[in-house]
């Protein structure tokens, strides 16, 4: 089964102090891209949390948001500069005595000079905060895998129709594509007799001669072989539990070719009819392609 590379997921996991919220959307990329933004104090969690991802996800670009809330998730803690403290007790005690006042020494307004007391934040986190977060993780990631199988199957579907309706396009051709030759002998066989109006005898192998020529160049019939290949291949691919975009892409840009080759031979309104159904229903196709993992 195909997978798309578009999808979202969420996690809530909370207790009684806090509680973490893992986000994550997907889109197309050629390769496996995950960007992950968290609290600065989570960054170690971030190869961990790509591998967890990456199990989940082979191909796309995913952007995941990490939020937490509640108490304890930061350590803080009051750190005092006691060297420098005492040099301004010392420093208060000396011009106390030089300028004799009764002042008594301003403690209260040492403890928010930021050089001598400050806040210190640990960057330590608890096992119970990193369980929390990795899963969170696993849970919206899964979110994200099962909403991307669902698009998947979407895409299985229509990806499919479309490729029958270029079979058949391609053995109606096969059909039609020698009848080209003949209309055409026949038509030129009826051209020269009213050039010459009858008043002189028509060269049957020089029409041949030409026929022959006019057939050689338009001859799609290599071409409609590997379109079927091609189209067999691509079948086979989309029944295939594996990351298979890429080979599905590449399948397109054949098949296009092949189309393209047998437009340009087709001196023939209705072959040209059925090229310009075919490269619509491949166009439609590969946009699909696009998305799929």
């Amino acid at each position: 089964m195909i997978i798309s590379m578009t999808g979202y997921g969420r996690s809530l996991k909370e207790n009684g102090d806090f509680h973490v919220t893992v986000e994550m959307r997907a889109v197309n990329h050629r390769f496996c891209e995950i960007n992950i933004r968290m609290p600065r104090q989570f960054f170690f969690l971030e190869d961990k949390l790509k591998k967890l991802i990456s199990r989940y996800v082979q191909r796309g670009k995913v952007d995941v948001f990490i939020n937490l809330q509640g108490e304890g998730i930061v350590n803080r803690s009051l750190s005092v500069d006691w060297k420098l403290f005492d040099q301004y007790l010392t420093t208060f005690e000396k011009m106390a005595e030089k300028y004799v006042t009764s002042q008594t020494f301003p403690i209260d307004q040492l403890l928010l000079h930021e050089d001598v007391v400050h806040v210190q934040e640990s960057d330590e986190v608890s096992e119970d905060i990193e369980k929390m977060v990795y899963s969170a993780t696993e849970e919206a990631v899964q979110q994200l895998k099962e909403m991307r199988k669902v698009e998947g199957k979407q895409l299985y579907e229509d990806v499919k129709k479309r490729v029958e309706r270029i079979a058949q396009s391609v053995q109606d051709l096969k059909e039609y594509a020698p009848t080209v030759q003949e209309n055409y002998r026949e038509r030129l066989t009826k051209r020269v007799q009213e050039f010459v109006s009858g008043k002189i005898e028509v060269d049957e192998s020089r029409i041949l001669t030409e026929v022959a020529v006019y057939a050689d160049k338009s001859d799609v019939q290599e071409e409609l072989t590997r379109m079927e290949s091609h189209l067999k291949q691509f079948r086979e691919i989309l029944q295939q539990n594996d990351v298979v975009g890429r080979k599905l892409d590449f399948l397109v840009q054949e098949i296009n070719r092949e189309t393209n080759t047998i437009g340009s031979k087709a001196n023939n309104i209705n072959i040209s009819q059925r090229v310009v159904e075919m490269k619509s229903e491949l166009e439609k196709i590969r946009e699909q392609v696009q998305n799929i993992e």
